[in-house]
């Protein structure tokens, strides 16, 4: 298996992963959301915003525990502050849509914020896949990485690369 393709392949799977759990999610956020906005008299946006924080919560353990589990696990704490730092920037852009649609266009029905908010989940779950996986749930070196960088060596060339003469 090239080097290229097996790269490929673990990003189409994390890319699963982390769309399983974020479906999942998406299922809690607008369920939160639509339990709150029935049972009680809150306001749309703050329903979303709770919505959002249960969501952030249950992603929170399904992207540790499931889609990220094989990632560096040192420094949970740095790890849980900056995912709650950018889970925060996304709930800004998601809620943020959907109180622009509420208040800035009037949009207020059911239907209408249940659209914006599946909207905001979208456009924020871009910006959530690309700072988690680069930021907080940071891949561990390969074990061929490991052992050069403990040699303090340099890589052996592979079978298919020209190896150069030193004269």
């Amino acid at each position: 298996m090239e080097p290229r393709s097996a790269g490929l392949q673990r990003l189409v799977r994390e890319v699963a992963k982390f769309g399983a759990v974020g479906g999942a999610g998406v299922l809690v956020n607008l369920g939160v959301f639509n339990l709150i906005r029935h049972v009680s008299g809150l306001p749309v946006v703050r329903a979303g915003v709770i919505a959002t924080v249960v969501a952030i919560v249950f992603n929170y353990v399904g992207f540790r525990y499931w889609t990220y589990r094989d990632r560096d696990k040192h420094g949970r704490t740095k790890e849980l502050t900056l995912f709650l730092l950018f889970s925060a920037i996304g709930l800004v852009i998601e809620n943020g849509l959907l109180y622009l649609a509420t208040y800035g266009f009037g949009w207020d029905s059911p239907l209408q914020s249940n659209i914006f908010k599946f909207v905001g989940i979208g456009v924020a779950t871009l910006f959530r896949f690309w700072s988690y996986r680069t930021w907080v749930f940071r891949a561990l070196p390969s074990r061929e990485a490991e052992s050069i960088l403990a040699a303090g060596a340099h890589p052996a060339p592979r079978a298919s690369e020209p190896q150069q003469r030193v004269r």
